[in-house]
């Protein structure tokens, strides 16, 4: 890679102007002393304020900040993906603008990533600054069950501060709201040395946070989606085929079980109810046509999946 440069430090940020001057300055401070290359890229996800003024006066005095600007508000998950595109830091580090994160914990999140041979160095805040009942308790809940599904034992999945080698962010793609779950994204692509770190965290200096309890609710929602998407993403048939076929099995069974106790009943003289009658033979002839729907929904998401332009992308380690 043409001029690498140590860090890349990318930046998402939406009304942050009081901030950025500040935020800017205490970087470079921690950057001088440890004699690291670098560059910061701030990523002004449609901001009202004169955000995008402050970061291109900023980048007048200071050749190592690079801005990128969005017409509108597109979400964290755009401006992060537009950094990682931009990127050219051996080691990449994202971090929130409104200076609760610190910068004092770069370089060792650094020296974890080219030292340990880390892939993903992770902040866990582990004493918050923030509203208890608003934003603690929903976090903790919030994070115990992303560790369950996503198999990844990080305290605090949603902190801003973390650490990346230059390879996993260009081997990811993020999107939506997904900016959550770049560690269960690079899991996903076979980057599995991840940890965390406790992180110092501030309490917020300018402005109002710009995120509400809603959040938690969508992150719930995105994480489903992910496990969903990457567990049967490319295989559906495995689904939707699998329990089509057993609500079919199940609702045959049961359906010609209450057909042949008629006709047996029937056959022999005894007091026989009509088959019409049993509200149990609805039940099974309905799952026996969700059971088919079922069955057809994974056939027409392998269809789909085979002719996907991405059913043979692998993420190649090396090659020789």
């Amino acid at each position: 890679m043409e001029n690498t440069k140590d860090i890349s430090i990318v930046i998402s940020l939406f009304n942050e102007e009081e901030s950025l001057p500040e935020l800017v300055r205490w970087i470079g401070q921690v950057m001088d002393r440890e004699g690291y290359t670098y560059e910061i890229i701030m990523t002004d996800d449609g901001s009202t304020d004169s955000s995008w003024q402050v970061i291109r006066e900023l980048s007048r005095k200071n050749a190592n900040i690079r801005g990128i600007s969005f017409r509108r508000n597109y979400g964290k998950s755009a401006a992060l993906y537009c950094g990682f595109k931009a990127a050219i830091g051996r080691v990449v580090v994202t971090m929130d603008a409104d200076l609760q994160d610190s910068p004092e914990e770069i370089p060792q999140m650094y020296k974890m990533i080219e030292q340990g041979g880390y892939d993903i160095v992770s902040g866990w805040k582990k004493q918050r600054f923030d509203n208890k009942l608003t934003k603690n308790l929903p976090s903790k809940l919030y994070n115990a069950t992303a560790r369950k599904i996503t198999g990844i034992k990080l305290h605090d999945m949603n902190c801003g501060l973390k650490a990346y080698r230059n390879e996993v962010i260009k081997n990811i793609e993020v999107y939506g709201e997904m900016h959550r779950y770049i560690p269960y994204l690079a899991k996903n692509a076979g980057f599995t040395r991840i940890t965390e770190i406790p992180v110092h965290h501030q309490k917020r200096k300018y402005g109002k946070s710009k995120f509400g309890i809603e959040r938690f609710v969508n992150g719930f929602l995105d994480l489903l989606s992910l496990w969903f998407l990457s567990t049967f993403g490319k295989k559906p048939m495995h689904l939707f085929g699998f329990t089509g076929i057993l609500m079919f099995i199940i609702g045959g069974i049961i359906a010609i079980w209450i057909i042949a106790s008629k006709l047996i009943e029937q056959s022999h003289g005894l007091p026989f109810r009509p088959v019409a009658d049993q509200p149990v033979f609805y039940l099974a002839l309905v799952t026996i046509i969700l059971g088919f729907q079922m069955f057809l929904t994974g056939f027409i998401g392998e269809l789909i999946s085979r002719n996907s332009s991405e059913r043979n992308h692998y993420n190649i380690r090396e090659e020789f």
